[in-house]
């Protein structure tokens, strides 16, 4: 049997010729190279930050001590869902100013309706929330300053204060460990032992350089500090032999909020900085005796529901029928604060949206809804989910991390 070698059949069975080809392709540059990257990692940073997750950091105490100050938080927007935007026309990865400047990020030329896709959550009783603040008027509802507050009472709730504790639909209100009330402690003569105390409870004053609490006289007690401090801080100092006596500074029953009504005595909270609502404390004020530590009842409006109007329940949905739910026609009498469609009294309105009662866990140091009012679903951007980082802002250099506070699940 003949064979033959494998060199004769590859001379035999020659390939065809591969087809000419173009000139090969020119490779990108360096610079555009880097341009789609960094086009690539903005785009994709934006739509990690807009769908899922965004970092926030604590710049204010009225969260303490749940919520430290010099905290870094991640806040999921998946949990209730994220918003589309309202404000289309702005600088990527940015809110209200460009990076280290005071110019506007973005353009309110364009204003789009705001819908919030579907979340694997509702918002519930004592969920830490991040949500745009609703008294701001300088800013797109998108746009407005960030708060973090604890959300109390949910829409159809009915909401008491009594003497500081919180009722929500008649029964008591769950009292974190780490919540805060304001004391004075009376002490004659302090000494280094108790400001190490003050240090080892956590208790801080921001706008003193070293964080030590204020010192000084107070008509009637004697000389002492003024704190923010736990239940557990007030069980240790009453014990001391240094401090005399311990002082709540509740606000007592029946007497009103000194210096700043509460809402909706106030419609308002007026801050000294422009572009706010120019409002003044209203003339009558339908609730004399409410403040921050006795307040209400009062029913949180829930969508779909129908309240009769009557002169003094008026001024609690004012906002909601003249802002936040974009009703043409709608005003307000000067006169009788009577609200007006059309030039006709209002008699009924149904609520086209949630809306939630929002309180800072530091109840005498916080600037929340006892003050300005309901924050619509609308403006709500997410829920507080885990402490990543830490900073102690009055610490050395070398204790400047918190590191029992990093990775912790926020309650």
């Amino acid at each position: 049997m003949a064979v033959q070698s494998w060199e004769k059949y590859l001379e035999k069975n020659k390939p065809a010729p591969a087809p000419p080809v173009g000139p090969p392709k020119k490779r990108k540059s360096v610079v555009r190279e880097w341009g789609d990257a960094i086009l690539f990692a903005v785009v994709a940073a934006t739509l990690i930050r807009w769908a899922t997750f965004e970092a926030y950091t604590i710049p204010t105490p009225s969260m303490e001590h749940s919520l430290l100050v010099g905290d870094y938080l991640f806040v999921s927007k998946l949990h209730y869902g994220p918003r589309t935007p309202q404000t289309p026309l702005q600088v990527p990865l940015t809110h209200q100013t460009i990076w280290g400047t005071s110019l506007k990020s973005y353009s309110d030329l364009i204003q789009l309706p705001s819908y919030r896709l579907p979340g694997f959550s509702e918002i519930k009783n004592n969920d830490v929330v991040v949500f745009n603040v609703p008294f701001e008027a300088r800013h797109p509802a998108d746009l407005r300053t960030n708060y973090i507050k604890r959300c109390i009472g949910i829409a159809g709730d009915v909401l008491e204060i009594k003497q500081g504790q919180v009722f929500i639909n008649g029964k008591p209100a769950k009292n974190y460990p780490e919540m805060q009330s304001s004391y004075f402690l009376q002490v004659p003569q302090p000494d280094d032992a108790l400001l190490e105390d003050f240090k080892r409870f956590g208790i801080v004053e921001y706008n003193t350089q070293d964080g030590v609490p204020f010192y000084g006289e107070r008509p009637g007690l004697g000389r002492g500090f003024d704190v923010h401090m736990t239940q557990a801080a007030h069980d240790y100092f009453r014990k001391l032999p240094t401090v005399k006596g311990i002082v709540s500074l509740q606000t007592p029953v029946g007497q009103p909020e000194p210096g700043q009504p509460v809402f909706p005595n106030h419609p308002d909270y007026l801050p000294s900085e422009p572009g706010y609502p120019q409002t003044q404390p209203l003339a009558n004020p339908p609730f004399p005796a409410w403040n921050k530590d006795n307040y209400g009842p009062i029913q949180i409006p829930k969508e779909g529901q129908t309240v009769q109007l009557t002169p003094q329940n008026s001024p609690l949905y004012q906002k909601i029928i003249l802002r936040y739910e974009k009703n043409e026609g709608v005003s307000v009498d000067a006169t009788t604060g009577q609200i007006l469609q059309n030039g006709q009294p209002l008699k009924s309105y149904t609520f086209k949206q949630n809306y939630y009662f929002m309180m800072g866990d530091n109840r005498h140091n916080s600037l929340d809804s006892r003050f300005w009012g309901f924050v619509p679903e609308d403006h709500v951007v997410g829920k507080a989910v885990l402490i990543w980082l830490s900073v102690d802002p009055h610490a050395s250099f070398a204790n400047k991390i918190r590191w029992n506070r990093l990775f912790n699940l926020v309650d």
